[in-house]
Parts: C-alpha cells; structure tokens; sequence
C-alpha cells in the first residue's frame, strides 16, 4: 500500500503538477502585487480618488461594503488571465499548430501517392501490399511505406 503511494507521488506528471501550482501562486503574488502598486493608485486617479482604491468601502444599515477589495481582486485576475494567454496559451497553440501542420502534410502526401495496380490496372495507394479491388498481393513501394513511417517490406502471415 505505500509502494503504491509512492509510486504516485513520484510520478512525473503528479511532480510538475506541484512544481506548476507553485509557480502559479507565486506569479498570482507578483500579480497581485503589480495590480496593487500600480493599477489600483491609476484607477484612484482617475476616478478622483484619494490614497489606495482598494480601501474603498460603502455603508449600508451599519455594514461596511468594502467593493474596492473586489475590483482590486478582479483586477490582478484580469491581468493574470491576459498575462497567461498572451504568454503562454497562444504561443504554445503557435507551436502546436507548426507541429499538427506538419503531421498533416506528410499524411496528405502519403494519401497522394498512387500507383496502378499491376493486375487490373486500378489506382491504389502506393503503399498497399494488397489491391483493394482484385485483392492480388502487389509489392509496395517502398518510399511511400519508408515515408509512411512503415517497414519497407510488409509482414507477411
């Protein structure tokens, strides 16, 4: 049972769960520092307010509201969130798309690639062994099963 525990606590994606949620609390940190030393005075200003926005509070019935404590929060996430996707979501898309682009093409070239069959003269893709018309075995070429990622001769049962 603590094999097993640890097993888990030692696997790769468990360790850079923590490592990421540790830097995603001190990059909220830094955040809400900005947001507070920078932001919330700009917003104090321009609304005409005096000394810290976020202290900004109203009465009701003898509650105090304190609203800017909110915004202040709504703030350093508004910030996070643009930070995190400018940063990290679109260009780790950018990298991802390069990739997919590229699996792609090679597969549309594989597809492309067409030779007759020489039994009944119908196109086959160039790395079938076996014509999906007649059925004969046929030798496949071997560039487009090497391009496919493929032995270049087929298993034969």
């Amino acid at each position: 049972m603590l094999n097993g525990f640890k097993d888990f606590i030692l696997r790769g994606n468990v360790i850079s769960m923590a490592i990421g949620l540790a830097v995603g609390a001190a990059f909220t940190a830094v955040v809400t520092g900005f947001s507070n030393a920078f932001i919330v005075p700009l917003i104090g200003l321009f609304t005409r307010g005096t000394g810290d926005f976020s202290k900004a509070t109203f009465t009701l019935d003898g509650v105090e509201f304190p609203y800017g404590l909110f915004i202040s929060a709504a703030i350093a996430f508004l910030i996070t969130a643009a930070v995190l996707y400018f940063l990290v979501v679109v260009p780790m898309a950018k990298v991802q798309n390069r990739f997919t682009a590229k699996e792609e093409e090679k597969e549309a070239d594989i597809k492309a690639a067409l030779r007759d069959c020489p039994f009944c003269y119908t196109e086959i893709p160039a790395i079938a062994s076996r014509c999906a018309h007649c059925t004969s075995e046929v030798e496949p070429d071997s560039e487009a099963r090497a391009l496919a990622g493929l032995p270049t001769q087929p298993v034969r049962r």
